[in-house]
């Protein structure tokens, strides 16, 4: 953080220093209206010279402090603003480094809440704070001075609501606070996840029926967040109302006036004396006020901070000092295994060779760590034992550009750019011509749906049109397929295709198949009966591997799963049947 905030050390000094003026120069009026308040009642004539004199010091004042606290602030926004836009280009750039499957582990709404939200409360702490606090010790300090000249036994009676309000900040710094304020965090990055959920799936869940679940979801989300607000409120309002109350104008006043009407009545301070501390004894609180605010936007931005800083210290995976260059694509795992946290492995000694020329199937149960082996190819994270070989060279000694020349990846959950459909398939092409993507989206089987969008090539996704799952998929399967690179992995790529497009999409990959390496976790039977290499994977270990008819001849577990999927397919072809024939009858 310190380096982000280091270029702007003068304009902090000078936010500062500018407030500490103005700071000062605002209790001109006060002492202005004391001294006219002396001269007025003291007896004999009055001095019209040193009356208008103290009104001239006073207006001056005023200015000197509207012109200092109007330039400390506007100073602090300005650095404020390019504060902010460092945070942002670092978090930029930060995410722009970090392994890619770091993304996976993050929900999109909390993501989104650091990069927004987090940045945006730093405000308070770098435009308001600096200058508050300054009035807050500059201006009770100066107070103190001139009023222990006037009198220090009702100066110290001024105090007393100082030191109580003073009293209420442990209070709010118990563990059981603390606890809150960070489950109160929590529950706020909860509902922002949550909305964003609710709001990008809801077409989908609706269509499938789910649309009361999601609702549910969503409502246990708001109501938890709701339950964690009252909460913390609830125990927080009874030190936040004492603070108050002590700090407050009628409060301060009885104080003062209780303990200088003893004073008065005793012969022990003249009437006249009175009148600084009815004045300044409010200027003694309201910075304490400010302070107890700034306090709140202070430990706000230190949470938001802390959360920006947990961003920033993502570690990029570390590039090869010396990068070596590949040797043709084969592709190995040699003993891998991997595991989000230390105490659970995802897998387990998985040892492979992807020949050239072939496409090999990764077929499991949900869980059993397929998409986390099909990620290590494209390097999103690194084995924690074992090593991923591209050519005869680890992926960890190959510089990432040149790594991702050669490896291709499409996967379930496509993101396509709010840019033109041209720019979205020659998105790792950018230099490729109009034919060439035109070419690619024929054997992605999208470019008849392309032409019938607005403006065909040139019209842009997410502000022109909007696009289905399946088409979507097919425009990032045209994007690998512009790529052409050596390697290409599919994670479910044509999840929502419809059997025609996945049938186009097949023919594709084996008219350019050649000698490029394939790797797809497949749950269709058409992709898998098309594979040369069957791999099943269970609890992140290889229970079985081989060829299609090789496998379904042993009867083990791949045959138990063609043998499921037969049947789901039969009963899916039922149904439309029936569907189809009640129609009919219609």
């Amino acid at each position: 953080m310190k380096p982000l905030l280091r270029p702007h050390r003068w304009s902090f000094a000078a936010v500062v220093v500018f407030q500490v003026i103005g700071a000062v120069a605002g209790l001109a009026p006060l002492l202005a209206v004391v001294e006219l308040g002396r001269a007025l009642l003291s007896p004999g004539p009055i001095d019209h010279d040193h009356v208008w004199f103290v009104v001239i010091a006073g207006a001056i004042g005023l200015f000197v402090r509207l012109l200092f606290t109007s330039a400390s602030s506007g100073i602090g926004h300005i650095v404020d603003s390019k504060v902010q836009l460092a945070f942002r280009r670092q978090l930029a750039l930060v995410l722009g480094r970090v392994p890619i499957g770091w993304f996976s582990r993050r929900r999109t709404g909390e993501l989104a809440k650091v990069v927004q939200e987090d940045v945006s409360a730093v405000h308070p702490f770098i435009a308001h704070t600096p200058g508050e606090l300054v009035a807050a010790f500059v201006v009770p300090l100066v107070s103190l001075v001139y009023l222990f000249t006037v009198d220090w036994r009702l100066t110290l009676i001024t105090l007393i609501p100082v030191v109580l309000a003073v009293a209420h900040v442990p209070l709010m710094m118990t563990p059981a606070r603390i606890r809150e304020e960070k489950e109160f965090d929590a529950a706020t990055g909860g509902i922002a996840n949550s909305v964003v959920e609710f709001v990008q799936g809801i077409a989908v869940v609706k269509a499938f029926g789910g649309g009361e679940r999601a609702h549910r979801r969503f409502l246990t989300a708001v109501d938890e967040f709701v339950a964690t607000f009252l909460r913390w409120v609830t125990n927080l309002s009874p030190i936040a109302a004492g603070m108050k109350l002590v700090l407050s104008p009628p409060f301060v006043l009885l104080v003062v006036l209780i303990g200088g009407t003893a004073l008065i009545t005793s012969g022990g301070m003249a009437p006249a004396d009175l009148l600084p501390f009815l004045l300044l004894g409010l200027g003694l609180t309201a910075p304490v006020a400010a302070l107890g605010h700034g306090f709140d936007d202070m430990r706000g931005a230190a949470r938001a901070v802390g959360r920006i800083k947990e961003v920033l210290e993502v570690r990029p995976l570390p590039e090869p000092a010396r990068p070596v260059a590949p040797q043709g694509h084969r592709v190995e795992l040699r003993d891998v295994r991997f595991a989000y946290e230390d105490d659970h492995e995802v897998l387990r000694g998985i040892t492979l060779t992807l020949e050239p020329g072939t496409v090999t199937a990764v077929v499991g149960p949900s869980g059993s760590g397929k998409s986390t082996l099909v990620q290590l190819l494209p390097r999103f994270f690194d084995p924690t034992h074992g090593s991923v070989l591209l050519g005869g060279v680890d992926l960890r000694e190959i510089d990432s550009r040149e790594l991702y020349r050669r490896v291709s990846f499409v996967f379930q959950d496509v993101r396509l750019l709010r840019a033109s459909v041209t720019d979205n398939i020659a998105l790792a092409v950018p230099h490729a011509g109009a034919d060439d993507v035109v070419r690619a989206a024929r054997l992605a089987n999208i470019h008849d749906r392309i032409l019938e969008l607005p403006r065909g090539y040139d019209t842009v996704i997410g502000d022109e049109a909007e696009l289905s799952g399946g088409e979507a998929q097919r425009i990032a399967l045209a994007r690998a397929l512009l790529a052409d690179a050596p390697v290409l992995v599919l994670d479910e790529a044509t999840a929502f295709a419809d059997p025609q497009t996945e049938r186009a999409v097949r023919r594709a990959l084996a008219t350019l198949g050649g000698d490029r390496t394939i790797l797809v976790i497949a749950h269709r039977l058409e992709t898998i009966a098309d594979a040369d290499t069957v791999v099943v994977l269970e609890d992140g270990e290889v229970v079985e591997r081989g060829g299609p008819a090789e496998l379904l001849a042993r009867g083990g577990r791949f045959a138990a799963f063609w043998r499921s999927h037969e049947s789901a397919a039969a009963d899916e072809i039922e149904t439309r049947a029936g569907a189809l024939q009640g129609e009919q009858s219609q």
